[in-house]
């Protein structure tokens, strides 16, 4: 009896560790709250409830948490993700925007735009220990595919701060060319960084950034917009990209067209135009590649389209105003 029960147990547990599975989140950022998209039926699977106005959203390298960074309320929420409770609320600088994890897990780097730095959160003592200077208004930060770096973008310093994060301290910087707004990398099978492309406010496009001379070499631009085009958010002409998981596309959105822009990789060639919803902003794709999730922002909804075809296969409502977006399992 007791072996059948021993047995029974182990079951339960197998169960309920096989039970986590990949979800899509979006960050709505005029509401208090965080939707979950269960990919697998592109419906809304369940909600997590934050301070109000998440912008940034980070899970931890364990799957245990997720770090979600309140513009109005000036705090990084860290959530149980077993749980979907905010166990707490670190105070941090004004209006903190993005977040971006360690490879390792143990500092959260949140940019704080209404000031000039990152704050450093330690994930142990979920305690700010410190603050790295990236200029004036700091807006995103990406962690490099192969750890080594941060990389934090200042949109009224006009530049990007690399900053080595096993020493936490600036390393060199990069003038893109303009206001930088999201960035996407372009890294070997090795994670050693290629290109950067940079998107830049009142720029229909992007500019590509080569790494190991830290100059702008290109700028792409997308389909011409018609003459009485207004973005959602000024000067935000585009804000939102990704490189599909098998490096062949870039996938671009534009908030004048409302429409998700594809290009090859290699020739920076563009293959289509997708049609989504009024002012696509940040996207994601699910790790196989069948599928990308777009945040549309004016559109309270997020754009589910095919990785093959290049086309929209369904519109799902969201909260208000979604924004940052991410898979996770």
């Amino acid at each position: 009896m007791k072996f059948a029960l021993g047995i029974s147990l182990l079951l339960v547990a197998a169960s309920a560790l096989g039970a986590a599975k990949l979800q899509i989140y979006v960050a709505n950022s005029d509401d208090d709250k965080i939707t979950i998209i269960d990919p697998t039926t592109d419906a809304v699977s369940g909600e997590i409830h934050v301070s109000a106005n998440p912008h940034g959203i980070v899970p931890s390298p364990d799957g245990k948490r997720f770090y979600v960074s309140s513009e109005s309320k000036d705090v990084l929420d860290v959530v149980d993700r077993a749980s979907g409770k905010v166990i707490k609320s670190i105070p941090i600088g004004l209006r903190p925007n993005n977040v971006a994890i360690t490879a390792d897990g143990k500092r959260v780097y949140v940019c704080i735009r209404g000031k000039s730095w990152v704050d450093i959160i330690d994930t142990v003592s979920l305690e700010k220990v410190k603050s790295v200077e990236v200029g004036k208004g700091p807006h995103n930060v990406y962690r490099s595919p192969d750890g080594k770096m941060m990389i934090a973008t200042a949109m009224e310093g006009e530049k990007l701060t690399v900053i080595d994060a096993a020493t936490e301290e600036v390393k060199f910087e990069i003038l893109p060319g303009g206001v930088p707004r999201p960035v996407a990398i372009d890294a070997g099978p090795d994670g050693a960084i290629r290109r950067l492309f940079v998107q830049l406010s009142s720029l229909h496009g992007f500019a590509v950034v080569d790494w190991a001379t830290r100059k702008q070499t290109a700028k792409i631009m997308l389909p011409v917009a018609p003459p009485d085009a207004k973005p959602l958010i000024p000067a935000t002409f585009s804000h939102g990209m990704a490189i599909s998981p098998d490096h062949k596309t870039l996938w671009v959105d534009s908030m004048l067209n409302d429409t998700v822009n594809v290009f090859q990789m290699a020739n920076m060639k563009q293959l289509a135009t997708i049609p989504v919803g009024r002012g696509p902003d940040w996207m994601v794709f699910t790790p196989d590649g069948k599928k990308c999730y777009v945040s549309n922002a004016g559109a309270n909804s997020v754009s589910v389209l095919d990785g093959a075809t290049f086309r929209e296969l369904k519109r799902i409502p969201v909260g208000k105003v979604p924004k940052r977006i991410i898979a996770s399992e």
